[in-house]
């Protein structure tokens, strides 16, 4: 029995080349020890693919650990155009607070561009993400618009487009978003559109 190998080629511009080489097998070995080298030359063959080094590429979300919320110190102003927005659109102001950390709020990221959720949102509200990094930033935010964050977050508050609070979560409705579904974020998106 005769197997191939793969064998290193002399580089070709910095690319390392692999061919197959011929190899007499014809050791004496049972069946399953044969079995076990054909599954490890398998094996050592599929991964010795391409061995050019790849290009950077930026790196890409995955679902569950996507960043949402900047950086905390943007969030007045983040607010402020969010508030101009509203007005210029006849939309309300959706603040939700979290941090980037908190799976909850990865979670309501997913149910917020789920399609029953998407043209909702983005019809109704300017969505704006109030990063409150561990619990020490942007709390007195959190604090103006009635939200405890410390019961827990992902925390959301609904603004008129003049800034006043026309609702806000106080007991930590959301902070178990992962044993919700997604028809509690469309319940929501609805209960307070205007």
């Amino acid at each position: 029995m005769h197997l191939r190998l793969p064998q290193p080629l002399p580089k070709l511009g910095g690319v390392e080349l692999w061919h197959a080489r011929k190899v007499d097998t014809s050791i004496k070995m049972s069946s399953s020890a044969r079995s076990i080298a054909i599954a490890a030359v398998l094996l050592l063959g599929a991964g010795s693919g391409c061995r050019q080094t790849p290009e950077a590429t930026p790196v890409a979300e995955e679902p569950g650990h996507a960043v949402i919320y900047p950086d905390g110190a943007q969030a007045e102003a983040d607010i402020t155009a969010a508030l101009a927005k509203a007005t210029r659109e006849k939309k309300r102001v959706l603040l939700d607070f979290g941090g980037n950390w908190c799976g909850d709020c990865q979670v309501l990221e997913i149910y917020f561009h789920d399609p029953a959720n998407r043209n909702l949102l983005e019809s109704n509200y300017v969505l704006v993400p109030v990063n409150i990094g561990r619990y020490d930033e942007n709390l007195s935010i959190a604090a103006r618009y009635g939200v405890p964050v410390s019961k827990g977050v992902p925390a959301l508050a609904v603004l008129d487009p003049s800034g006043q609070v026309v609702y806000s979560q106080r007991n930590g409705e959301f902070e178990s978003m992962r044993k919700l579904d997604s028809a509690s974020v469309t319940a929501f998106l609805l209960q307070w559109k205007g």
